[in-house]
């Protein structure tokens, strides 16, 4: 009980005063607020900058989650094995994860400025010119992407990690009696088996990847312009710079929806997945 009511103040009546909230044209200040009905849903897909921040928030969330899936695997794999230093190694690399990524973003963001990034430094260094690494839209969300995946591929890791422990040694041992070499046995045996970690690490991502508002809020504030924006940051300068508290939570309702139906396809092709490798 004490658990659900945590639940239902902090998740569920927000969730549910956001959605009649998005049918009004309330300013987020003022008292008095009217009911406008669809019409912050239909400005929804008339507006381009709209458009824009969902297009950008499929980048952030298949991007990142892309990345992260095939380097957290990777590193899992290489850290499975007998090595001296492998638990240092592992906690090197899972450590970004506790950072805040305001941090994490406040420390790319010096990395990649203009006038005294470390970025740009070390290319005058080698006799080159400095560029504006956040300021081409599509430069700066390649690198959010990255900073994202960078952050957050500990979790892929750690997961994997679980995953090929919980393999019984027997199979590798019967592949190679078989006369398999090592990549038929990752093909055969290891991509079966970590079929549920596959579930767990790729769904947990998406929603990270398709929610992501911190970092891309200190590398580039949404800019240049509105070009970098995902749907969370473009919710925060609806209702905090533009004061269109309706049509932000209009927004928020949309992105709900957006990450549970992604979440549940997910969810259900990889438990089909599995079903059928059973």
């Amino acid at each position: 009980m004490p658990a659900l009511a945590v639940l239902a103040l902090f998740t569920i009546w927000p969730l549910l005063n956001g959605i009649v909230l998005s049918f009004t044209n309330w300013n987020g200040y003022s008292p008095g607020r009217s009911f406008i009905g669809l019409e912050n849903y239909g400005r929804l897909f008339a507006d381009p900058i709209f458009h824009t921040a969902l297009f950008n928030t499929f980048i952030y969330g298949f991007g990142s989650t892309l990345i992260q899936q095939v380097v957290g695997l990777a590193l899992a794999l290489a850290l499975d094995r007998a090595m001296r230093g492998r638990n240092v190694a592992r906690a090197i690399i899972y450590l970004p994860v506790l950072v805040s990524p305001v941090v994490m973003g406040t420390m790319y963001y010096l990395f990649f400025s203009y006038n005294s990034g470390g970025l740009n430094d070390l290319v005058v260094a080698l006799g080159g010119e400095r560029t504006a690494w956040l300021s081409d839209s599509n430069t700066a969300i390649a690198l959010i992407v990255l900073v994202n995946s960078l952050q957050f591929v500990g979790i892929s890791m750690v997961i994997y990690l679980a995953g090929l422990q919980s393999i019984p040694v027997m199979y590798y041992e019967a592949a190679r009696l078989d006369g398999a070499g090592a990549l038929q046995q990752f093909m055969n045996v290891t991509v079966p088996l970590l079929q549920p970690a596959f579930a767990t690490s790729i769904v947990l991502n998406l929603i990270g990847g398709l929610k992501l508002f911190d970092v891309i809020q200190v590398l580039t504030g949404g800019g240049p312009g509105y070009s970098t924006n995902s749907v969370s940051t473009l919710i925060s300068t609806a209702y905090f710079d533009n004061q269109t508290a309706g049509y932000a939570s209009a927004m928020g309702v949309a992105l709900f929806i957006l990450i549970a139906v992604f979440t549940l396809f997910a969810n259900t092709m990889l438990n089909r997945k599995r079903l059928e490798l059973q």
